[in-house]
């Protein structure tokens, strides 16, 4: 019996040839979105999962809570690692320091080498750990052990790193590395590269030891009041123990240890682990921080998208029901009852789904890549995982029930008698009104994902465009430690390149203008006490304000000096203290923590300073020249490739143990926004998917329309009605409806989108251009998939279709 089903279900789809082309393709598409968005969320998810108790590892963090503000930092000051210890003992508490753009010199056996040219810049991927980082972080060791790293000048390698380094991994241990130009280390322990899928990308890992060691250079300080994110404290909780106890705990650790009085209240607390890669609050050590609104969002539009391909069915089968009228009326004849009816036609859906399901993952594998690229995915993901298959075969079962469950049971209530004597038509059949609706419902969601993508694009396009306050446009900026060797070359390096044609100035500082890399500290004007909120600070020689092309509003800028007796501050920052006139603070003094007053000799016009998600910040600009580790160099636009060329020659001459590494300022600003162009691109291309799967329904119901009012076309022709007519006949229903979703649409778009523009504080404003776009396209796009047939149904000749009848 299952095998006659198999077979009429087969024939019957082979002889509705377009009919089963439109639904598998539809389907298809729809599915194989589908599951690239589920693909790409549950590899998000997957974060950090691999580790061993995951569940039990979490992470120390710091809040600030000011009187009108909440500030949140991942790091933790140095010294809480031993008070931890000590108020803690309970606890498996890990140190880790992150550095970036760190150099790494390969020395080979011999560590007195000092002519190596194997220097490498790594981005990411350096860390200084202490032994018991690595009972919390449990990784797999394929030489040592974490009990290398409680010695200093001991480094622990990535088999990844070391087989870059030194070919073979297994050569590797016993070999010598030279770190920032400063630590020469011995690899004494290799581990497991991570997979892509971690914040943690452990490459070279020293000894917390070395680090400490090293204060000049990287900071480390006994003082409670210093905090950087990028050291952080890990912990393991016993089995059993609730976080949410030891949090409550290190709220009388907090009072205990930050006793020193501040404008804001300190206190710490545990974030777990599966929540760093989704806490924007904070940072990690990873390329990127994904939103749980973001997963959501494309969890969202998976949906819809799916929904859609289920309508189109759902459409074009009742619609078809009355060509089937007669066959169905036989069966029933010859003794077919409704259940076996109802289960042949659902038969043919699972059929068709199958199929679908079929080529949705060619298509998904054949797309996967391109994937993988648009969200910045590092590794192959494995589309044929059993997860994968797990989740086909849900969407298998749900598309089928959602899809074929109406149908069948349209069809297999038929009238036999009625069905005999083709009585059957799409108003007995019913499911008019249905059909209506659920188009509605389609051109709603793909009207949502257009205006989700007018508004993002739009969005993007402000931020790439928007007045920072200063010149990002060819800025060669080059990275580099700050230590006293570098920075007492800088003269000579800055008058090598001024001799370069095409270089317009140069300047050393802490930081370029706008970057993540802020330092705030606490504050006092006037010889008051202090304010109530923080002010960040950047660090810049004197030609800071020309090659970045600031602008002042009053004053001047700061001359060149080895102290830091003069300082710049920022038009928000007199806005916080109420001062309206910004000549007045002219002359004023003003001293950061617990350093000396400094007399303020200029206010610079607000610049962004951070990204455009975040307000204008107060702002300190200052001259310390141990802190120069960014070089600035404004080119010409005329030839930039011989001038880069000339950097690097000028850099290597004046700095020959240094690796050189240069990125122009406009890339690294639009580093910050990459998430949301990625979304935004997920947008276009999804949207576009909706759109497709869309037009190809409405294509599919026309096609059938046109079919079923064959002889009424011929009537109106013979008549007297135009083709115009005629082709206003068949699009007036379809426009009156997308007109309906447009008007369900604009709310629930306006909704979801203004939510995802709040995370900007300078925004584009959803205007009611956005809205006439997205139906102007909708309506566009309909009349094209309709005007074809109707076009056709219009010139056809009506004898012919009289005579047909």
């Amino acid at each position: 019996m299952i095998r006659n089903y198999i077979r009429i279900a087969w024939r019957n789809l082979v002889r509705r040839k377009a009919y089963t082309t439109i639904n598998i393709t539809g389907l298809a598409i729809g599915i194989a979105a589908c599951l690239l968005l589920f693909t790409v969320v549950s590899y998000e998810k997957s974060y950090d999962r691999f580790l061993p108790e995951n569940d039990r590892i979490f992470r120390v963090v710091t809040q600030d809570k000011y009187p009108d503000d909440m500030g949140y930092n991942a790091g933790i000051p140095y010294p809480a690692l031993d008070a931890i210890r000590l108020d803690f003992p309970q606890l498996t508490t890990g140190a880790l320091y992150a550095n970036y753009n760190s150099q790494v010199t390969v020395l080979g056996r011999n560590s007195e080498n000092l002519v190596s040219d194997k220097k490498f810049i790594e981005g990411s991927g350096i860390f200084y750990a202490d032994p018991q980082f690595f009972s919390v972080f449990q990784y797999k060791w394929l030489a040592g052990t974490p009990a290398v790293l409680a010695e200093p000048n001991n480094t622990v390698l990535s088999r990844q790193m070391a087989e870059k380094y030194f070919g073979n991994w297994k050569e590797a241990v016993g070999q010598y590395l030279k770190l920032d130009n400063s630590i020469t280390s011995r690899v004494a322990g290799i581990i497991e590269t991570p997979p892509a899928n971690t914040d943690f990308p452990f490459a070279v890992v020293t000894s917390f030891e070395s680090f400490k060691k090293q204060p000049g250079i990287y900071g480390y300080t006994t003082d409670w009041g210093a905090t950087t994110s990028n050291f952080q404290i890990y912990v393991l909780l016993p089995e059993g123990v609730k976080p949410a106890v030891v949090s409550q705990q290190f709220e009388s650790f907090s009072k205990k240890y930050y006793t020193k009085k501040s404008s804001s209240i300190r206190s710490n607390f545990l974030q777990p682990l599966s929540d760093i890669h989704f806490d924007t609050r904070f940072n990690n050590f990873g390329d990127h921080i994904t939103s749980r609104a973001t997963l959501w969002t494309l969890s969202l539009i998976g949906i819809f998208i799916i929904i859609m391909a289920c309508i189109n069915f759902i459409n074009l089968s009742t619609a078809q029901a009355v060509s089937r009228s007669k066959e169905v009326g036989v069966r029933k004849v010859l003794g077919s009852n409704r259940i076996q009816l109802f289960w042949q036609v659902l038969g043919e859906t699972g059929i068709i789904v199958l199929i679908s399901m079929a080529l949705a993952f060619a298509i998904a594998w054949i797309c996967m890549p391109y994937i993988n690229h648009i969200a910045s995915i590092q590794e192959p993901i494995n589309l044929f995982s059993w997860q994968s298959f797990a989740f086909a075969m849900v969407i298998t079962i749900v598309v089928t029930i959602l899809s074929g469950f109406y149908p069948s049971f349209v069809v297999s209530r038929f009238n036999p008698s009625l069905a005999l004597k083709n009585k059957i038509t799409s108003a007995t059949v019913g499911g008019i009104s249905l059909r209506r609706g659920l188009v509605v419902l389609q051109f709603a969601i793909s009207q949502i994902l257009i205006i989700g993508t007018i508004v993002a694009v739009s969005q993007m396009n402000f931020v790439q465009h928007a007045d920072l306050g200063f010149n990002k446009e060819a800025i060669l900026v080059l990275n580099s430690n700050a230590d006293s060797v570098i920075v007492g070359r800088q003269p000579a390096f800055k008058q090598q390149l001024l001799q370069i044609p095409g270089i317009q100035s140069v300047s050393f500082s802490s930081d370029v203008p706008s970057s993540d890399n802020n330092w705030a500290s606490n504050f006092a004007y006037d010889h008051r006490p202090d304010e109530d909120f923080s002010i960040f600070m950047k660090l810049g020689d004197e030609d800071y304000i020309k090659t970045y092309g600031l602008q002042l509003a009053a004053g001047r800028w700061y001359e060149k000096s080895d102290t830091m007796n003069e300082v710049v501050i920022n038009e928000t920052l007199l806005r916080k203290l109420n001062v309206k006139d910004p000549t007045t603070a002219i002359g004023k003094e003003i001293r950061t923590g617990r350093s000396p007053w400094r007399t303020i000799v200029g206010v610079v016009k607000d610049f962004k300073s951070n990204s455009l998600r975040q307000d204008l910040q107060p702002l300190l600009l200052g001259e310390r020249s141990k802190y120069y580790s960014t070089t600035g160099i404004k080119l010409k636009t005329n030839n930039l490739s011989r001038i880069q060329a000339a950097v690097q020659e000028a850099w290597n001459k004046v700095n020959p143990e240094y690796a050189y590494t240069s990125a122009f300022m406009d890339e690294n600003i639009n580093n910050f926004y990459r998430q949301e162009q990625q979304l935004s691109l997920l947008y276009k291309i999804f949207a576009g998917i909706a759109i497709f799967i869309s037009c190809l329904g409405l294509y599919g119901l026309v096609s059938f329309m046109a079919v079923q009012r064959t002889k009424e076309v011929g009537i109106r022709k013979v008549l007297g009605a135009s083709a115009a007519h005629i082709i206003y006949l068949f699009s007036k229903e379809f426009t009156l409806l997308i007109i309906i979703a447009f008007a369900i649409a604009v709310p629930v778009a306006y909704y979801l989108m203004n939510g995802w523009l709040n995370n900007f504080v300078f925004r584009v404003n959803m205007g009611p251009g956005v809205f006439v776009l997205a139906i102007a396209a909708s309506i566009i796009l309909a009349w094209l998939t309709v005007g074809y047939k109707s076009i056709k149904a219009a010139l056809s000749n009506p004898v012919k279709n009289l005579r047909s009848e």
